[in-house]
């Protein structure tokens, strides 16, 4: 991977689609992104490991049902900030 090139680019087209969702709807559940992206289930939560394998999403609890989780892209070129 060259110094410019974005962790997401060498990941499969299921996993660029779904980071792009993110990006564009931002924070989202794996129902919500199986909806917004009309991928199958299964190919979301595949896209969603390898996107966390490449520390480009950020897992979080989803408040309005803590069984699940949401989803954020995060920008894998930049430190996120502390407080």
């Amino acid at each position: 991977m060259s110094e410019t090139e974005s962790p997401v680019e060498s990941l499969p087209p299921s996993a660029k689609l779904v980071y792009k969702t993110l990006e564009y709807e931002g924070s989202l559940t794996q129902s919500q992104l199986a909806e917004e992206s009309l991928l199958p289930q299964r190919t979301v939560r595949h896209a969603l490991k390898k996107l966390d394998n490449a520390g480009v999403v950020e897992e979080s609890v989803y408040l309005m049902d803590a069984r699940k989780s949401t989803y954020t892209a995060v920008d894998a070129g930049t430190e996120a900030p502390t407080a």
